[in-house]
């Protein structure tokens, strides 16, 4: 029990120091390559900060265990819609602007329904999963030639608005030490706290959806966070929605490719709903408004923590 906790503060000390290293790397990699900040958020920080959620669900499907695989996924894509996107906004409101704000979140929106009809439908295969995974890498590469050198100084965050760096060595060994430091830390924050919860007599999926999904989120509550404060929005929000579509994608096509089982049917009734209707809300919000205040990021925070105790009292 003693140990369970220790590696629980262990690793949320780890998430607050990797998370700045990352944002820091992130955006010098932004200048230096010419790219959105939103793109390296996307790409670069989304998929370091899913690290975690990838290491967990691949051994918990190589483990016999997809309940808590899938349960990380789309426990860790609410957690990141509402609280992580909410607690970012609430630090410091984030602005939205540039086509890729408003493209991501629709992207992110298509391959949430493409999870519903999967759980709906009950169908899993090994060839559905490299299709996911190869979406993913379809996608990438192509945000990738679209937006190459298109940022303008507007979307350029106010900290990094000077001169690139002089070479790439100090970004890129930031970027890898955040990077190493966010997944060590995700690794023993969620081996203590799956310890504590098995402790308390919680089900897999209620493990994979709460504990897990918080524990392996807090990467990108934490480098999101930070981003915000640093004034760096597209940071922020492109993490949020690369860490998304890195979820469904990525970690769902590895998951299914690893154990080829339909997706847990008891999440049709609240969990896979709400993924679905927060990218809703996320794809609503970057068409129509020039931002996400304070105000909304509060009521995504509150209705996240709604969404938790709804599952204590389901349990």
């Amino acid at each position: 029990m003693i140990f369970s906790i220790i590696c629980v503060l262990g690793g949320l000390a780890a998430l607050a120091i990797g998370g700045e290293f990352l944002v820091r790397g992130g955006v010098g990699l932004a200048q230096k390559a010419g790219l959105q900040p939103l793109l390296i958020g996307l790409v670069v920080i989304g998929f370091g900060t899913s690290m975690p959620e990838l290491v967990t669900s691949v051994e918990a499907a190589r483990a016999g265990s997809p309940d808590i695989a899938w349960g990380n996924i789309v426990g860790s894509n609410i957690a990141n819609s509402l609280l992580v996107l909410g607690v970012a906004a609430m630090v410091a409101p984030i602005v939205l602007s540039g086509k890729g704000d408003r493209r991501d979140p629709m992207v992110v929106l298509a391959a949430s329904v493409v999870l519903l009809v999967l759980a709906w439908s009950g169908v899993a295969h090994v060839l559905i999963g490299l299709a996911l995974v190869l979406l993913l890498i379809a996608y990438i590469v192509s945000r990738y030639w679209t937006d190459r050198g298109t940022e303008t100084a507007s979307e350029v965050p106010e900290e990094a608005s000077g001169p690139p760096p002089a070479g790439w060595g100090k970004p890129m060994v930031q970027t890898a030490v955040g990077l190493a430091i966010l997944l060590v830390g995700g690794r023993f924050l969620v081996s203590g706290a799956i310890d504590l919860s098995r402790a308390f007599g919680m089900s897999e999926t209620l493990i994979g959806l709460t504990v897990v999904a918080i524990g392996t989120s807090l990467p990108e509550l934490v480098t999101s966070a930070i981003a915000a404060w640093r004034g760096q929005s597209g940071v922020a929000l492109g993490n949020v929605l690369g860490s998304n579509l890195y979820n469904i994608l990525g970690i769902g096509g590895a998951t299914m490719m690893m154990s080829p089982v339909a997706i847990p049917r008891t999440m049709l009734t609240l969990d896979i709903p709400l993924m679905v209707m927060s990218a809703v809300a996320i794809a609503l919000i970057a068409a129509f408004a020039k931002g996400i205040g304070r105000v909304l990021g509060g009521f995504f925070t509150v209705l996240y923590l709604a969404y938790l105790g709804a599952l204590v009292a389901m349990a």
